[in-house]
């Protein structure tokens, strides 16, 4: 578990002789431990580096609890191959300086064998982007859900991208009549990274998709305003989104359903506020509903029940879901596990079964997951 020592706020929880090993990393040239270049570690450790900003927290706070549940799952249980796993936790502000210091700290550290379940989608895909020194880190399950081209082979995603859940709202909203709706990006940077995912869903499910200016937070700008659609949908996060819908101005009687995500955490969202009369935010997930019946969703509530007071989130079961995927490659890997070792075997990309949630893979692309959808009602119940 992460030191509980005092350290610079802007990545917590490293140890005395994790951050010395990153200063080391930080000077030119420096040379990793000979454990980080092949030799087996005495220690096995994994790390997870979460993006703890004000723009993330909701998504990385709900994740790391998760993780940190299967982790202490999975010692409790022996750990792997009989010695137990250090869960090494790095929280930063997601700058691009702190994502480097951490992964820097990571590799520096002789028992770090892998990162997993680093998140949010932004910090997965900066981490994934940073150029290796020495023996490269796999980065095993990550929240990483946009677009991205793996040219060094040593990122492996369990869960379905944004353009699979894009896919699955479109097509549900088709299969019940629907011709038509409008999307609303959060940002320009959103926009001009999914714009064409939405585009290529709605062609093939022939739906007319119109995007729409994100309303104005200026105070007094919301007179005059039209009704929104009664399809709307929005893609961002959670804080984003309970901005816009404070701002949804419903005429008598109206009707407004708003689309989302698996970024938005609907808890957060119902305890900052909910949502107006009339309106309803259907999130998609890229997890299984936590009411299912699987035994890995069934482990996650259980283990929440008995090491944390808080209800099950979906973001909480993919953190749970992404260690225990990890735990599962790590006990499966033939002879001395190190770094070069778990990198191979998962550059094999065997089929896994992680209490029946599945991760394969064909042609070397992961075949994706079913996504699922959860509602909050405008009475404040989450559904699903």
């Amino acid at each position: 578990m992460a030191d509980s020592r005092p350290h610079p706020p802007a990545v917590r929880g490293l140890s005395r002789r994790q951050w010395l090993g990153c200063a080391g990393a930080l000077g030119a040239g420096a040379a990793l431990p000979a454990g980080a270049q092949g030799d087996a570690p005495r220690t096995l450790a994994v790390a997870q580096i979460a993006d703890m900003s004000a723009a993330h927290q909701d998504v990385g706070r709900d994740f790391l609890t998760g993780s940190r549940a299967a982790w202490q799952e999975v010692n409790a249980r022996g750990g792997i191959k009989g010695r137990p796993v250090q869960h090494l936790v790095f929280e930063t502000d997601g700058s691009p300086a702190t994502l480097r210091t951490a992964v820097q700290a990571a590799g520096a550290d002789s028992a770090c064998l892998a990162l997993s379940g680093c998140v949010a989608d932004d910090a997965a895909a900066a981490i994934a982007a940073l150029p290796s020194t020495g023996a490269p880190l796999a980065q095993i399950a990550p929240w990483l859900l946009r677009q991205y081209a793996d040219c060094t082979d040593t990122v492996f995603r369990v869960f379905p991208d944004y353009q699979a859940q894009i896919a699955h709202a479109l097509k549900s909203l088709a299969n019940i009549g629907v011709q038509r709706l409008s999307v609303l990006f959060a940002d320009s940077r959103l926009a001009q990274q999914l714009q064409p995912s939405v585009a290529q869903a709605a062609a093939a499910l022939r739906l007319q998709v119109r995007t729409i200016a994100q309303p104005s937070s200026a105070p007094g700008q919301t007179a005059g305003r039209p009704p929104p659609d009664a399809l709307l949908l929005f893609i961002g996060g959670t804080p984003e989104l309970h901005g816009f819908v404070r701002q949804l101005q419903l005429p008598a009687g109206g009707q407004c359903y708003v689309i989302a995500l698996a970024d938005v955490n609907l808890q957060v969202l119902a305890q900052l506020g909910g949502v107006p009369r009339g309106v309803s935010v259907i999130a998609t997930q890229a997890v299984p509903a936590v009411t299912a019946g699987l035994p890995v969703v069934r482990a996650y509530r259980d283990a929440l029940a008995r090491l944390y007071d808080e209800p099950p989130s979906p973001l909480g079961l993919a953190g749970f879901i992404a260690a225990r995927y990890t735990a599962e490659v790590l006990a499966g890997v033939s002879g001395p596990l190190t770094r070069a070792s778990v990198l191979a075997a998962l550059r094999q990309r065997p089929t896994v079964q992680v209490g029946g949630f599945s991760v394969g893979y064909q042609d070397g692309r992961l075949v994706t997951p079913p996504v699922t959808q959860t509602m909050l009602s405008a009475h404040g119940r989450i559904v699903g």
